[in-house]
């Protein structure tokens, strides 16, 4: 599959489906730091030990707090708005996920960056259509990744000019 660097700049439904097969990425890395678990435990409520207590998760198989999953996943649209600009359409909403899975733990200390590849683009009439696009956010230094998702974005185009 080919692959780009960042940002692509599609404007229309028929720009997107050529892009059906493209690999986009990778993004910059990012990194996971104990201020940034703890910021996503209190922004979601999940307190749980192995991401917010370094001294018992050190004595963990994981060695160090991890980042919970959602952290991985949350961080996507960021992302995406790295890899593929969206000033070119009225709307691209999140419309959600088919498949996450999270193969890999992602320590504290770690970087992680997204690939992310198109797969499908369906047009679903009214200027809009769906594209389904698989991120990939791979750890430094790992050759596991810590999250595969199958996202869903709505696009929808500018209505036409009279």
């Amino acid at each position: 599959m080919p692959e780009t660097t960042a940002p692509i700049r599609p404007t229309s439904i028929k720009d997107l489906q050529e892009l059906v097969g493209t690999t986009l990425g990778p993004t910059e890395w990012h990194d996971v730091t104990q201020e940034r678990i703890n910021a996503f435990a209190d922004l979601t409520g999940d307190h749980q030990w192995i991401h917010v207590d370094p001294e018992r998760a050190a004595q963990s198989e994981f060695g160090s707090t991890i980042a919970h999953g959602l952290y991985s996943l949350s961080i996507g649209p960021r992302f995406m708005e790295d890899l593929m600009a969206f000033d070119g359409f009225a709307h691209s909403l999140n419309y959600g996920y088919e498949k996450v899975r999270f193969p890999a733990p992602l320590p504290m200390g770690s970087r992680v960056r997204m690939h992310a590849t198109i797969q499908s683009v369906d047009d679903v009439g009214g200027g809009s259509a769906h594209i389904i696009t698989t991120q990939l956010f791979e750890r430094e230094g790992s050759d596991k990744p810590v999250c595969v998702a199958q996202s869903v974005g709505r696009f929808t185009e500018y209505p036409a000019k009279a």
